[in-house]
């Protein structure tokens, strides 16, 4: 798979799916320093048809596409829960992110939980809290507080670049052994 280079101008728009509340975040990055675009969380009324959830997803998150032009899209992989109706709103919420990028042109990249807490806080069963903390330490943010759904979203960017930067890294050492 060709990965694209890392430069002062790389953004990453990260995802966290919700049923209720869906959090986003951009990170722009060199693959060193890394810095905050804009982040929050879309908040879904409880009383609204689901399919108005979802209408309202895509055209947030179409705005935030065409508003700060990230290069790729990541998104946690759906992990599995115990409610089965969970599941399916989740994979719905997913979709219609995957979709809204395609259209865009944008690749998407998937992290499962586990990849996305390991590259944020080295430990792969950190809490909301603790990856939350790690975020705005990464990004220099001081004690701001967010939801943590735009934290998670956060570290969904951050997971994607570091994960980036070691492929690139991979990939340079095995061209220059030959």
């Amino acid at each position: 798979m060709h990965l694209p280079t890392p430069t002062a101008n790389y953004r990453v728009l990260g995802v966290d799916c919700g049923s209720h509340t869906t959090g986003y975040g951009i990170v722009e990055s060199d693959g060193d320093r890394h810095r905050l675009v804009c982040s929050g969380v879309i908040r879904l009324p409880p009383k609204d048809r689901f399919s108005e959830k979802l209408l309202r997803i895509q055209q947030e998150i179409d705005k935030l596409l065409v508003t700060y032009a990230p290069g790729t899209v990541a998104v946690e992989d759906q992990f599995y829960l115990s409610n089965f109706k969970s599941v399916l709103k989740l994979g719905q919420v997913k979709g219609v992110v995957l979709v809204t990028a395609a259209k865009a042109g944008i690749l998407v990249y998937e992290y499962s939980p586990l990849e996305i807490k390991s590259a944020v806080t080295g430990y792969g069963r950190a809490d909301k809290k603790q990856v939350s903390l790690m975020v705005n330490k990464i990004l220099c943010l001081g004690n701001l507080s967010q939801p943590f759904d735009a934290s998670d979203a956060l570290a969904v960017c951050i997971c994607h670049i570091h994960t980036l930067s070691t492929r690139q890294k991979t990939e340079m050492g095995r061209s220059v052994n030959g």
